[in-house]
């Protein structure tokens, strides 16, 4: 692992201190599980993306398509948008910007990786989504190890789990001030997590039409907050349009990070007749 060359960048901002950092590893052959586990949690970084060569029949342009796997400190994670988009900036940096394919637990995920005002962006097409209901119980637990009364809530938002390659709790906030007060019981959100398979509790408070600022928990994942959450951004992308939140096709804009001094922005993109969930943002390298 000495020869193993570890990136980090940082997604969903121009600036290193901004967004969320990832690691990526642009050539994880003959490393295996636990050599990458090994690599995410002495990085410590929420998540580390390792790429090698793509399946047989995945398809795509020539040297343009991969097979994908990402690794908490903790675990593998079926997919994990904010190094999704590390590892896009990072590949567009050395083989130019262009379409992507990564095949990744989750599914396949294309990429298109574009130059905007001099700087790399690039937006991942999530896996298709769908929602369902948390039981009452499983919600009353939610709210307990979060220390949020039920009335802290926003009945405009409907209590569901939201999956676009990994399964997201999303809670509204009545209030700004509520989101931004985020002090809650680590091993006990983390344990019903594990339970319900979630990767993050996605928490959300509407500025506008079609603008949110959110905060993402990830005790699952060794780390007490997310800063950009690409994965829960589709999938409440999908969630809100499912709900009749957002029109069927719209352009969202959320802010995330921050509360905990990393601010990034995360652009959601839904098309109408497709119901797939486009996710962007900016990328750079961390100095």
């Amino acid at each position: 692992m000495t020869d193993t060359e570890v990136l980090r960048y940082t997604a969903f901002s121009g600036d290193p201190n901004g967004g969320n950092p990832a690691g990526v590893v642009l050539d994880a052959a003959g490393l295996d599980d636990a050599a990458m586990l090994e690599i995410a949690a002495g990085l410590g970084y929420s998540e580390t993306a390792f790429l090698t060569a793509p399946p047989q029949g995945l398809g795509g342009q020539e040297g343009r398509s991969f097979t994908a796997r990402y690794f908490s400190p903790k675990a593998e994670v079926p997919f994990c948008g904010h190094a999704t988009i590390a590892t896009a900036v990072a590949l567009g940096e050395r083989i130019g910007p262009g379409e992507l394919l990564l095949a990744t637990p989750a599914g396949t995920v294309p990429v298109s990786v574009t130059v905007e005002d001099g700087r790399l962006r690039a937006t991942l097409t999530s896996v298709e989504p769908h929602t369902e209901e948390i039981g009452d119980a499983d919600l009353t637990e939610a709210l307990a190890a979060l220390d949020w009364p039920r009335a802290d809530l926003d009945p405009a938002f409907p209590p569901r789990i939201a999956y676009a390659g990994a399964r997201h709790l999303v809670l509204g906030a009545a209030t700004r001030a509520r989101l931004a007060d985020l002090d809650y019981d680590f091993a006990r959100l983390e344990a019903l997590m594990q339970r319900l398979d979630l990767t993050t509790v996605q928490l959300v408070h509407r500025a506008g039409p079609a603008e949110f600022h959110v905060r993402d928990p990830f005790p699952v994942g060794g780390v007490v907050e997310d800063p950009a959450t690409g994965a829960a951004a589709a999938a409440f992308g999908a969630y809100a349009r499912e709900l009749g939140l957002v029109p069927e096709e719209a352009e969202l804009t959320l802010h995330q990070g921050a509360d905990m001094g990393r601010p990034g922005v995360l652009t959601v993109e839904l098309r109408e007749g497709d119901p797939r969930v486009r996710v962007g943002g900016e990328g750079v390298r961390i100095p």
